[in-house]
């Protein structure tokens, strides 16, 4: 059983009350999935939410987060570094239902990964949770999976884009390390992602944001899996149509005058 059983959008009217500031037509507000009506049911421990850029994956994974009191840099509660930047307001504009609240956990952003790993060689580290081994002293690909293989061990796992920085046969590792948290039953996870590898995961609950409401979907039915499966079937024919689309930058030779023309 999932640890967090639901989010959902508290009404606008509702937040007007509580948080007269708020301005409505404004970021987080203005993505159409985060209207009155935003809601998601985790009934599985895996969940993965899937759709195109600027659909509000990150937003929903950020207010989480920072609703359970982790790091919204990436980390968990103990971490206590920030980027300098203006947090989301969508994280006070949500309710969460749970099943087991206060778990622990970890919140895991690829664009900041960096970032976390540098607050820990800051820190003084031992890197014994990370493998013993800094995390700037290895790939990025090897740093994500150190922080996986190490860190993870139960609670709930918030992931944004894990794939960024794995190659395939890395992003199958990944699914053996969720299947065998998740399956114990001691671990959750609520991963946004554009990897069909990923998104294989047997018996996880996709979420769709390129349809409205967000709602789920079958792993068969998703536009990365058909342009995906599609794209290897006939990868020249793809190749074919983007090389005719693309524009055409024509370099115009600088002219000369010959000697003696008039101007």
């Amino acid at each position: 059983m999932p640890f967090l059983r639901s989010i959902t959008r508290i009404p606008k009217r509702e937040l007007r009350g509580l948080h007269p500031s708020m301005d409505f037509s404004r970021y987080p507000f203005s993505v159409p999935c985060l209207d009155d009506h935003f809601k998601i049911h985790f009934k599985n421990n895996v969940t993965f939410l899937v759709g195109e850029n600027g659909t509000g994956k990150s937003t929903i994974l950020e207010a989480i987060a920072e609703k359970c009191g982790y790091n919204v840099t990436g980390g968990n509660r103990d971490h206590e570094y920030l980027l300098d930047r203006k947090l989301s307001d969508f994280a006070s504009a949500t309710r969460m239902v749970w099943n087991q609240p206060s778990v622990e956990g970890f919140f895991m952003r690829a664009e900041t990964f960096f970032n976390f790993a540098t607050y820990l060689e800051e820190a003084g580290s031992t890197f014994r949770a990370y493998g013993g081994k800094s995390l700037h002293e290895q790939s990025h690909g090897e740093a994500f999976l150190s922080l996986f293989k190490n860190r993870f061990e139960s609670g709930l796992y918030i992931l944004d884009e894990p794939e960024a920085a794995l190659s395939p046969s890395r992003q199958l590792s990944l699914l053996t390390i969720i299947h065998d948290l998740e399956s114990s039953g001691h671990a959750q996870f609520i991963i946004a992602t554009h990897s069909p590898i990923l998104l294989a995961f047997p018996g996880a609950r996709i979420y769709t944001f390129d349809r409205l409401p967000i709602e789920p979907v079958a792993f068969e039915e998703l536009d990365h899996v058909r342009i995906t499966r599609d794209f290897l079937n006939a990868p020249e024919r793809y190749l074919k149509q983007v090389v005719r689309s693309a524009p055409e930058v024509k370099e115009k030779a600088p002219s000369r005058r010959r000697k003696g023309a008039k101007g």
